[in-house]
Parts: structure tokens; C-alpha cells; sequence
């Protein structure tokens, strides 16, 4: 491995889906991980035969004064963070204009505050030892806005120039940055942990009404396994030279793809009058 023979992993939101995953095969590693959720009742188990290299704690990543104790208490233990892992985040579902202001607020504060303050929170770390690797759970909303959809690609889009950006900051810092965009996978973010506002507009039926009823009806019938997905993101970590970007699951490697061309093809139609908005080059 990269960073070291036998590295700690901080990973948020291990109550379910891929956090839970994920610590589950850094602990069969031998690794140690620090499992942590907002009822730390949820992840003790994950702790049990394993509390030599385990540490279970509580944490909101909405709270500054948790994500500062729970870092310091990691590195009290262990020494060190050399991977976090950003997985805390929940989805949310409603047409653009009928969405609720708090809502849009309190996932914002979730899947873009608390993920910006846990980074900032370990890179003090990272940065004196020159090394570790941070992995922020995206989405392959972070590059397709899906009808319904529209403040939960917001939060993602957001992730993804965070990391694009930390990463051109931190590498020469030998720190490592990889931003993951599952597509649908058989975690609970379609399940429990999805939370709708059903369209009232008769003008959104045929749209966002439609995406919400595919997206309940597909819950727990997507294509992505969780267990391949987390042994995918830990062969990245593990790689000499680990993507920027890991898109998961063959739909959204196909529907990230096709929104790419796309849009370069939609640059190139219009390069001319991009072109055409600098300074004309002076004459003679």
C-alpha cells in the first residue's frame, strides 16, 4: 500500500451501505479503521472481535465540536489518519421549485459543510506526515443532474469541484485525493434514508413524478453490489498512481460517459462564439 503496511482508515457514516461495507474489509484486512455514525449504537458490533484495530465513536459531521473530538480521539489512539474516507450524506428528492428551504439547507449542511469540515479537520495531520489519501463519496449525479433530483446533484456537484480543487492543492503535499460516483447500488440511499416531496405541480407529473416512483420501485433491485463497490475503492487507495475520479456500477460508467461527450460536443458547436468573447488580437 501506498500510504503504509498497516493504515487507519476514518470512515463516517458506517451505519449502513458503503461505510459499513467498507469497514468491515479494512478490518478483515487486519487494518484499523475508526467506524463512527451518529448512534454510535449502530456500528458497535462492527468493533467486536476486532477491538485491537477498531475504534466506534459518535458523530455528526453537522457538528464541529463532534468531528473535533472524534479526530482527536483517532489520533490519540492510533497516531494517525492516513485515510478518510467522506460517506456520511443521505439523499433527497423533489422538483427545483417545490423543494423546502430547510431541507435544501440541511442536506447542504451534510453532504457538502460536514464533508468540508471533516477534510479540514485531518489534513493538519496529513500534512505534517506528507502523506494520506482522502476519498469523498460522490455520485454520478456529481456529473448528470437527474429531473427530481436537482438539490441532491447540487450537493455533489459541489463535492466534485471541492476534490478537484483539494486535489491540485495537496498533491505536491503527498497527499492523495479520489472522488467515487456510484450509480445505483443496493445500499438504503433509495431505502430508509431517502427523503421525497412528492410533486404537487400538475407540470412535474410526467418528470419528477416519474423519477421519484422509478427511483422508490428500484429500491433494493439496482445492478450495484456494495461489497464490490467498497473492494473497488480500496484497490484505488491501494494503487500507485489512484484515480482522481472512480465511477461505480456500469450505469453510471455509461451515463457519465455519454454526459461528457455531450457536453464537449456541445463546446465544440459552440467554440467560435466562445472564442469570440476574449479582446479582439490588436492590429498591426
Amino acid at each position: 500500500m501506498a500510504l503504509n503496511d498497516n493504515p487507519v482508515w476514518f470512515i463516517t457514516g458506517c451505519s449502513t451501505g458503503f461505510g459499513r461495507e467498507l469497514a468491515q474489509i479494512v478490518l478483515r484486512r487486519g487494518w484499523r479503521a475508526v467506524v463512527t455514525a451518529r448512534d454510535v449504537g449502530r456500528v458497535q458490533d462492527l468493533t467486536q472481535g476486532n477491538e485491537r484495530n477498531a475504534l466506534a465513536l459518535s458523530l455528526d459531521v453537522t457538528k464541529p465540536d463532534q468531528i473535533a473530538a472524534a479526530v482527536k480521539a483517532a489520533e490519540e489512539r492510533f497516531g494517525s489518519i492516513d485515510v478518510l474516507v467522506n460517506n456520511a450524506g443521505y439523499g433527497y428528492q423533489s422538483s427545483i421549485e417545490e423543494g423546502d428551504d430547510a431541507e435544501i439547507r440541511a442536506q447542504f449542511e451534510t453532504n457538502v459543510f460536514g464533508l468540508a469540515a471533516m477534510t479540514r479537520a485531518v489534513l493538519p495531520g496529513m500534512r505534517a506526515r506528507r502523506r494520506g489519501h482522502i476519498v469523498n463519496i460522490s455520485s454520478q449525479a456529481g456529473f448528470i443532474g437527474f429531473e427530481g433530483s436537482g438539490y441532491y446533484a447540487a450537493t455533489k456537484h459541489a463535492v466534485e469541484g471541492l476534490s478537484d480543487s483539494l486535489s491540485r492543492e495537496v498533491a505536491p503535499l503527498g497527499i492523495r485525493v479520489t472522488c467515487v460516483e456510484p450509480g445505483p447500488f443496493r445500499t438504503d440511499w433509495a431505502g430508509r434514508s431517502l427523503q421525497q416531496r412528492r410533486p404537487t405541480i400538475a407540470d412535474y407529473q410526467n418528470t419528477v413524478g416519474a423519477r421519484l416512483d422509478a427511483t422508490a420501485n428500484y429500491s433494493g433491485k439496482q445492478p450495484g453490489d456494495p461489497v464490490r463497490a467498497v473492494e473497488a475503492i480500496v484497490k484505488a487507495v491501494e494503487a500507485e498512481s489512484p484515480p482522481k475520479h472512480l465511477v461505480l456500477g456500469s450505469i453510471a460508467l455509461e451515463g457519465v460517459k455519454n454526459k461528457l461527450k455531450e457536453t464537449l460536443a456541445e463546446i465544440d458547436t459552440w467554440a467560435e462564439t466562445s472564442r469570440n468573447a476574449d479582446y479582439p488580437e490588436a492590429e498591426g
